[in-house]
């Protein structure tokens, strides 16, 4: 992905901050703005949160980025794409993209409920495979007993 390519067709200013974030981004998949934060300050020694969180809004601003919305949890920042849905294990906290026809379900939504929706976020959360099939223990939050290939 050329992300100084993605910058400029959105009217942003190409910066080596910005390109690290993207780059972090592409990398992780999902991040928050700390996991962000904590993630490049090596790299950009001078970088500030406030930085931080100036560069996620404008490019949030000029979807670039979006932000994904998670129950109980920070929000969670990804490279703008197809819309799609998102699973969550309560276990071990794997999160991922699924595609789903997010046209229809809000189409569907919205002839129910007469909303005319303005804004579409789908996180589904459960136990993954891998967590189901390891020990049985009690449902925490997020013990990270394994990794997810």
């Amino acid at each position: 992905m050329n992300y100084e390519n993605l910058l400029r067709e959105h009217g942003l200013k190409v910066t080596p901050q910005r390109l690290g974030i993207l780059s972090l981004m592409d990398q992780k998949g999902h991040i928050s703005v700390d996991e962000l934060y904590l993630n490049i300050k090596d790299q950009f020694t001078s970088i500030s949160l406030a930085t931080m969180y100036k560069n996620v809004n404008s490019m949030m601003a000029s979807s670039v980025i979006t932000e994904v919305k998670i129950p109980k949890q920070k929000s969670r920042f990804e490279i703008a794409k197809e819309a799609h849905g998102h699973l969550l294990c309560q276990e071990c906290g794997e999160f991922m993209d699924i595609e789903l026809d997010l046209e229809k379900i809000v189409d569907d939504v919205s002839i129910k409920s007469k909303y005319k929706l303005v804004e579409t976020s789908l996180v589904l959360s459960g136990i993954c495979p891998l967590c189901q099939h390891s020990s049985a223990s009690p449902v925490s939050i997020f013990p990270v007993a394994h990794s997810h290939i």
